[in-house]
């Protein structure tokens, strides 16, 4: 369904069992021939994706912003960054995955060595706020590790998922290396549990990652979790006041504020909170709503008619409970999953809009006495994915690195994924690395060798 229109685009029938007993035996196939191919010719087939994706980006951003509500100039970025992530990994995969020397304690004759060797098809439980690139940086430095993909995209992008199976066979890929499995959440336990099935990834809730661990734990099979956030976003006193406005705006609509790293809790210190706030709430109160294939919009529509109702629910409750609505606070008039953009003040500690993830263009404003204070609350938290941090002091720098309890923190920037970095978080935020050298690694055996002289 259009989320901007809430006309209905296309039906599918799930995939009959059968359909996916092929697939299913294809990848175990696939895998047998892929992982014999030398790693430079995975590579280079990962790069032809990349290509395909940058010379058509264009009409890939028009199906996500179809598909999924995604502003039209952001979808064609997000297709320019997968394209950027398939290059990196066809450039450097060789090399990160190249056996590792270990110098042999004692001088005995022989040779130590690590080698990094792919455990076979790798299930990916992908969620629809990046239709294309959630998908490209597990697959990208999966199948160059030697690893076939098994996408189980979410269910309202549908399209996106059967392009990226077609992306990949246009690429080069043999058959079987790469498919979409058009089946609910209802039969993922039994993929699972699929004796083919020889890891899993996922992107989405606290809860689907809860019971992914769970029945993957069951088989005892490795997972990767990318889970919620409730990142915080901190502003000390010798912070560049306008460009930490103007980024903690994009940082809060980023992906019409449905992305796990946007900023969502606005902790500013006290003695700056009065030149902070009310440039905030202007320039969130000013951006433009409207149909995401519009070059004007800033700020489109979630993706889905439950997520608004989940967020207004969100809202509510948080103004029960004592939160104060600056701006913004209601669902929109008219056809379409449109939601004002909107910042809460005087937050209770307690209420939906600290404790829990909200996945919109809703903002929640505290202010704290000094930078202990700030890093108390930014941790007060059961996530731990992003953090942003804004200050010009490097005795506050240092302290932030060390304490912030995330599996990213940005100084003076905008939480975002590259794909020479690891991406993932900590406590409910998930476990594991996506992404830089790391993420290449994550769906290998670290396999030690060590020979000796006959």
């Amino acid at each position: 369904m259009n989320p901007a229109t809430a006309e209905t685009l296309r039906t599918f029938n799930p995939m009959a069992q059968a359909e996916v007993e092929q697939r299913l035996d294809r990848a175990a196939a696939a895998f047998r021939r892929w992982r014999a191919r030398p790693v430079g010719e995975r590579a280079a087939i990962v790069g032809r994706a990349g290509q395909i994706l940058d010379k058509e980006k264009a009409s890939f951003a028009k199906l996500m912003t179809r598909e999924m509500g995604k502003l039209l100039t952001a979808a064609e970025q997000e297709a320019g960054k997968c394209a950027r992530g398939c290059q990196y990994y066809a450039e450097h995969g060789e090399r990160l995955l190249a056996p590792e020397i270990v110098a042999r304690d004692g001088g005995e004759p022989g040779r130590d060595m690590i080698v990094f060797q792919p455990l076979g098809p790798v299930l990916a439980i992908m969620p629809w706020n990046f239709p294309f690139w959630q998908v490209i940086r597990f697959a990208a430095p999966g199948l160059v590790a030697g690893n076939v993909g098994i996408l189980k995209h979410a269910s309202n992008v549908p399209q996106c998922a059967l392009a990226l199976e077609d992306l990949f066979a246009r690429a080069g890929a043999p058959e079987g290396v790469f498919q979409t499995l058009l089946v609910g959440s209802d039969r993922v336990a039994d993929l699972i549990a699929d004796d083919r099935v020889a890891a899993v990834t996922l992107t989405g809730s606290e809860g689907a990652g809860s019971a992914i661990a769970a029945a993957a734990g069951k088989h005892v099979k490795k997972t990767v979790l990318e889970l919620g956030g409730s990142d915080p976003f901190i502003v000390m006193p010798s912070a560049n006041m306008e460009k930490a406005v103007g980024s903690a705006v994009r940082a809060r609509t980023i992906n019409n504020g449905q992305s796990c790293i946007a900023a969502k809790r606005f902790i500013v210190a006290a003695s700056v909170y009065d030149q902070f706030a009310p440039r905030f709430v202007a320039a969130m109160a000013a951006l433009r709503v409207g149909d995401p294939s519009a070059p004007e919009t800033q700020v489109g529509p979630l993706a889905t008619p439950g997520i608004l109702d989940g967020l207004d629910d969100q809202v509510k409750r948080s103004v029960k409970a004592g939160a104060r609505v600056l701006t913004g606070g209601r669902r929109l008039d008219g056809p379409g999953n449109y939601y004002a953009p909107t910042v809460l003040a005087d937050v209770p500690l307690d209420s939906p809009a600290a404790e829990d993830e909200l996945f919109g263009p809703v903002a929640a404003l505290f202010r704290v006495p000094d930078l202990d204070a700030a890093i108390q609350l930014a941790n007060a938290t059961r996530f731990g994915l992003g953090s942003s941090a804004w200050t010009a002091d490097a005795q506050e720098v240092e302290r932030f690195v060390r304490d912030l309890e995330a599996g990213c923190v940005f100084i003076n920037g905008v939480v975002a994924s590259e794909p020479n970095l690891p991406f993932g978080g900590i406590k409910h935020s998930g476990y594991g690395r996506e992404l830089g050298v790391f993420g290449l690694r994550e769906f290998t055996n670290i396999k030690t060798v060590r020979t000796f002289d006959p």
